[in-house]
């Protein structure tokens, strides 16, 4: 599906040199963010996420205790081709911000944008900090956006073309979506709502959208299955992260104020936009889109979701707004709008950047922070210590690791072989897991989220070495004998994970039998 030749964007193409088009510029933006990835690509080290998707690219399955099966499918493919260098694990998520960011642009043309309505989303996809920031780590929450803005331009050529067999091919992609993040359903349910109060409503009584529907249904039913053969795991972690306090719970108005931080506060502008536009005749065809913002925020705002969990949806909004700003601005006494909405995203993102994007050394991203007074967003209750968290967990797993490995070595080959590595943590497991064998460590056991579905494997609990316990009393009452053999601790790591790395001789129950105690999902 194209743009109509009665489009103004066609037109303007059509008038302009391949060099100056709109589609042009929209790559130009996007080749930035190949730069970045250039620059900040391999810093640091690997994320505690990153290493928990890793260990779940080695188990897979139609689902996990705390996220869907794709991220995982997509570390499998990773393991198997390009490698799990930090270049080659985290370029999927930059080609998927790439990707998304000549949606943007694309989709504000399919509004009926023209160039500056095209380079203005896409350049707010590029520079929103949130944007940098979840298009660098290899998370689900990189693939997200790209998703939603395919679904989205999908309903838009609904919208335009009335060619309802297109409801097939979102389903299929609201399927995979799912099987991406939850999140999305959410603002799906948005979507339904927004089509029963536009006059899209009338594909409710074609077969196409209800096949589409039965077609996401079909996608995401392996995963549902396994949630329902495991009890649902990932809704009782929900269940006790929000009785343990862990994050951070927002009211109304903070929480809009979040979304406009992590936007970088101008390109939030283009959302109060864009539903001036969704909501006037100029945008009314594709209304659904707007209805479809407001009724997910309000989701999110009530169920206390993370204030990056909006994050998915802004590139569509950038479009709408981008589109009636470039409406409103036609007139030559206002030809200066848009430069200085470009120039003002660029320069305030541009100073966010190296908080949230990890471009800068350490030793100059510190100086940077205390010289600018800029402070990374803050979702979950931790105890920060020299980096805030989003850097301090890219520090310190592999000099853990190797901590371990001088101490498993001096066990006898008989030790080794009946002693377990425990982790209390996905991120210190994760970290055995994929540093360990190149230190002649066997593969983790541990009780946090899918490391129990997991299990004890051979183990009995004879010897454990112990990572991440806090509490010493727990070595005294469970073990016959035990010894601090090291600890956690890496000065540029998160202060609350600097713990003793025990050996525990002599667990007083057998692991096998007990194992279903050790659950831990929080």
């Amino acid at each position: 599906m194209s743009a109509t030749t009665t489009d103004p964007a066609v037109k303007e193409d059509r008038e302009s040199s391949v060099l100056t088009s709109g589609t042009a510029i929209v790559c130009y933006v996007a080749f930035v963010r190949i730069v970045l990835y250039f620059i900040a690509g391999p810093n640091y080290g690997y994320f505690r996420d990153e290493l928990y998707y890793l260990a779940c690219g080695e188990h897979l399955a139609w689902g996990y205790v705390d996220q869907p099966p794709l991220i995982a499918g997509i570390a499998w493919l990773l393991q198997h081709t390009i490698g799990t260098s930090l270049w080659a694990l985290r370029l999927p998520s930059a080609l998927a911000g790439v990707a998304t960011i000549v949606l943007a642009g694309r989709l504000a043309r399919e509004l009926g944008g023209r160039r500056w309505a095209m380079f203005l989303a896409s350049l707010a996809a590029l520079m929103a900090p949130v944007s940098l920031a979840l298009s660098h780590l290899f998370t689900m929450n990189a693939f997200d956006p790209l998703l939603w803005t395919v679904i989205a331009l999908l309903i838009v050529f609904v919208a335009k073309s009335g060619n309802e067999r297109l409801w097939l091919a979102i389903g299929v992609l609201s399927g995979i979506t799912i099987l991406n993040k939850y999140a999305v359903i959410f603002w799906l349910s948005g979507v339904i709502i927004g089509l029963c109060l536009t006059p899209l409503r009338q594909s409710l009584r074609r077969r196409w959208f209800w096949l589409g529907c039965a077609l996401a249904a079909v996608i995401a039913l392996p995963n549902f299955l396994w949630q329902w053969q495991h009890q649902f795991p990932f809704l009782q972690l929900m269940h006790n992260i929000r009785e343990s306090g862990r994050d951070i719970v927002l009211s109304p108005l903070p929480y809009l104020l979040a979304q406009a931080q992590m936007l970088g506060f101008v390109a939030a502008l283009l959302v109060p936009f864009a539903l001036i536009f969704f909501f006037s005749r100029q945008g009314q065809r594709f209304r659904v889109l707007g209805w479809a913002y407001l009724i997910f925020l309000a989701e999110m705002m009530l169920l206390h979701g993370k204030m990056y969990y909006v994050a998915p949806v802004y590139p569509i909004m950038f479009a709408g707004g981008a589109v009636w700003l470039e409406s409103v601005t036609s007139h030559k006494r206002w030809i200066w709008a848009k430069p200085a909405l470009a120039l003002a995203i660029t320069a305030i993102s541009g100073i966010y950047a190296p908080t949230i994007l990890p471009i800068l050394s350490v030793s100059h991203f510190l100086a940077y922070e205390q010289r600018m007074g800029i402070e990374q967003q803050k979702f979950e209750h931790s105890r920060e210590g020299v980096l805030p968290q989003l850097y301090a967990d890219m520090f310190g797993w592999e000099g853990m690791t190797q901590r371990v490995a001088a101490y498993y070595h001096t066990l006898s080959p008989e030790d080794q072989q009946k002693t377990a590595i425990f982790a209390n943590n996905y991120g210190e497991a994760g970290a055995i897991d994929f540093f360990g064998p190149k230190y002649g460590l066997p593969k983790a056991i541990g009780g946090h989220q899918n490391y129990w579905i997991w299990g004890p494997r051979q183990y009995t609990g004879e010897s454990l070495i112990v990572l991440g316990e806090g509490d010493e009393s727990n070595m005294q009452n469970d073990c016959a004998s035990y010894s601090v053999i090291g600890d956690t601790k890496d000065p540029l790591s998160r202060p609350d994970e600097w713990l003793p790395i025990y050996h525990c001789r002599g667990f007083k129950w057998n692991l096998q039998t007990f194992w279903p105690e050790l659950k831990r999902w929080r």
